[in-house]
Formats: C-alpha cells, sequence, structure tokens
C-alpha cells in the first residue's frame, strides 16, 4: 500500500480527460495535476522548449511527493518521456503506447488515423509504435494545430469548433476505420470529431487507454492506496488564470475542485 498521490502533468487542461477516467476506474486514488496553460499550446513549439518545460511540471510533481507520475500529454509524451523515464526511480507513464494497442485491438480494415499536434505527428511516434506491433497497418497522420487553442479557450460548443473540425478532418474522412485522439485536449471535441468522421469510425482516446495501464502498475509495484476512508485531498495546479482552468475542470469532472496558480 502507498497512499501518496499520483501525479499528472500537461500542457493545460486536455490531461483531465485523464483524470476523468482515473477518477472513475480508480475513484480511492488521489490526483495531483499540474497543467502548463500559460504556455500551452506546445504542439508548434520546438522539442528542446517542450523537454526543458517538461522537466518543470515534472520537477513540481516531486516536489508533491508523488508516487507515480502520468504523462497526459500526447506531445510531452512524444517528446520527453524516454529520457524523464530512465532518469527517474518511480513508475513513469506516457499515453502513446496503451493509445496505439488499443487502436490496433479495435480497426477492422488494417486503417488507423491519428490526429494530433504538429510535434507529435512531426516525431512519427505513433506509426512507430502501430508498425512495431503490427507491421501491417496502413496508418495515415494529420496534424490538428488549431484544436487545443479552441479547448483552452472554452470554445468547444460553438459554431466556430464544428467548423474548424470540420475542415481540418477533410483529408480523413472516409479513409479510416479507427481514429486515435493523439491528445489528450481532444476528446473535449469528441462529440464533433466523431459527427465529421461519422458513426462508422471508432474513436480511440488514448488517455482513458492510458488508466488502465497505471491500474496494473499499481498493482504490480503494489502501490494502491490503502482504501480505509480518509479523505482524498486532489490537488490542481495551473500556470494560467486558476478561473478560467476550474471552469472547463468543474464542467468535465462534474464536480467541484480547488484550482491553485503556480510559478513554474
Amino acid at each position: 500500500m502507498d497512499n501518496r498521490p499520483i501525479g499528472f502533468l500537461d500542457s493545460g487542461v486536455g490531461g483531465l480527460t485523464v483524470v476523468r477516467e482515473l477518477m472513475r476506474q480508480l475513484p480511492h486514488e488521489e490526483i495531483i495535476y499540474i497543467g502548463d496553460s500559460a504556455r500551452a499550446p506546445y504542439g508548434p513549439r520546438p522539442a528542446e522548449q517542450i523537454k526543458a518545460y517538461t522537466w518543470e511540471l515534472v520537477n513540481f510533481l516531486l516536489t508533491k511527493d508523488v508516487k507515480m507520475i502520468v504523462f497526459a500529454c500526447n506531445t510531452a509524451t512524444a517528446v520527453a518521456w524516454e529520457e524523464v523515464k530512465e532518469k527517474l526511480d518511480i513508475p513513469v507513464l506516457g499515453v502513446i503506447l496503451p493509445g496505439s494497442s488499443a487502436a490496433i485491438k479495435s480497426t477492422v480494415g488494417g486503417e488507423i488515423g491519428v490526429i494530433a499536434t504538429p510535434m507529435t505527428i512531426e516525431s512519427d511516434i505513433y506509426k512507430e509504435k502501430i508498425n512495431r506491433l503490427a507491421p501491417e497497418m496502413r496508418v495515415q497522420s494529420l496534424a490538428c494545430p488549431k484544436f487545443v487553442p479552441i479547448v483552452e479557450s472554452n470554445e468547444t460548443q460553438t459554431s466556430l469548433a464544428k467548423k474548424i473540425v470540420y475542415e481540418t478532418l477533410a483529408p480523413l474522412v472516409g479513409k479510416v476505420d479507427t481514429l486515435i485522439l493523439g491528445c489528450t485536449h481532444y476528446p473535449l471535441l469528441r462529440s464533433i470529431i466523431q459527427n465529421v468522421m461519422g458513426p462508422q469510425v471508432k474513436l480511440i482516446d488514448s488517455g482513458a487507454e492510458c488508466v488502465r495501464d497505471i491500474s496494473v502498475l499499481l498493482n504490480y509495484f503494489e502501490i494502491n492506496r490503502s482504501r480505509q476512508g480518509d479523505v482524498l485531498n486532489h490537488q490542481f495546479y495551473t500556470t494560467a488564470s486558476p478561473l478560467a482552468f476550474k471552469e472547463i475542470a468543474e464542467a468535465w469532472l462534474g464536480r467541484d475542485i480547488r484550482v491553485e496558480h503556480v510559478e513554474l
């Protein structure tokens, strides 16, 4: 048993899609979350800068004595996960491998699409992971640089969001039977994405898939939290406005939370 919290990092609010799934699957675990909304989106930034920012988020979480760190951000996973994982002595999880595995299981015709930030697409990491596991899969990747700003500005329900998603995804429509949402912000646009792609396309939420791996690792390392009725003290931190973060977070998580501003 280990009653320390699990740390989550993301470029902004997107990682809350992973947190929601964790709260559903592992409701007795405590969460510390840091979202770097002041510097989001990470996708268009150079790799070295993303790596430096990610280390700042990791070091912040380490000051909170977390027992595990979850990269709830595909861009950070693509650029910095391998390096961080090697250097820390606690488990560090990324969202890319779980999403890749789920897509392989889901596809019927072997036609998999990946939508993600420019940096994740440029790294080609999804195609690499998928083809390492299943070389016969055909993978089409598409960068969606306008999606994260829509989510971060809380405009997911607007007609502008629908227009941007429709125009951006046009090259993939009718070409794939499975689509990986390769950025944890994208599930907040899920209904529009599903609408555009059509009901026959299976959407894979890489963040939600990651929670199954968290559960496996907690069991493997025997670091589950004890279920002795102590009160969970979930903590959420943002580098931008706590009010803006709180509004999106409470709507998505369906509960009241406390958000603090932090300077990195």
